[in-house]
């Protein structure tokens, strides 16, 4: 949707107007897949991804010898240790989608490692970017992968004070 409201926004302009700007694209996988670094990344979120699903895999695995172990001998239980055991189940499995989402979850380990370890190449990437947009003196540049994204433009473009100006 965004790209569809953004491409008619740009075919607004006049051809008087937007033979004056100078656009340019990059494809941000066709750089992922062509430096190392990022495959070095792949590899080692790999890495931990891998452990994170032992450790999972571990949890579900407690969790199910005990569940099947409960479901053979409920009906020999006393009240009392049925009830023991339903608790421990349901602990077990609180915190096995504790640990899924302390993974996984939005704010989850994964999430955090990939930003730790992507910082650094994505912030070089960027500045290349910068480097090429200002010695062609492109106005605008956008990732062509996935959503349209700005990745340079001149600060003469931001009209965001203006925006704000007009709010208040």
């Amino acid at each position: 949707m965004k790209k569809i409201l953004f491409i008619s926004i740009l075919f607004l302009f006049s051809s008087a107007i937007t033979a004056q700007l100078k656009i340019g694209y990059v494809d941000s996988d066709f750089l992922r897949k062509q430096l190392p670094d990022f495959q070095d990344i792949d590899k080692k979120m790999d890495s931990y991804v891998k452990e994170w699903n032992d450790e999972i895999s571990k949890l579900e695995k407690t969790w199910k010898d005990k569940y099947n172990d409960y479901e053979k001998r409920k009906l020999l239980l006393s009240d009392q240790r049925r009830i023991e055991i339903e608790t421990e189940l349901t602990n077990l499995e609180k915190k096995l989608n504790e640990l899924n989402q302390s993974k996984y979850g939005p704010e989850g380990e994964f999430k955090r490692k990939q930003e730790e370890l992507l910082k650094p190449i994505l912030d070089k990437v960027n500045k290349a970017i910068k480097k090429v947009a200002e010695e062609k003196n492109y106005d605008f540049i956008f990732d062509r992968s996935g959503d349209i994204v700005f990745i340079y433009a001149k600060d003469e473009y931001d009209i965001t004070n203006l925006v704000l100006d007009k709010l208040k």
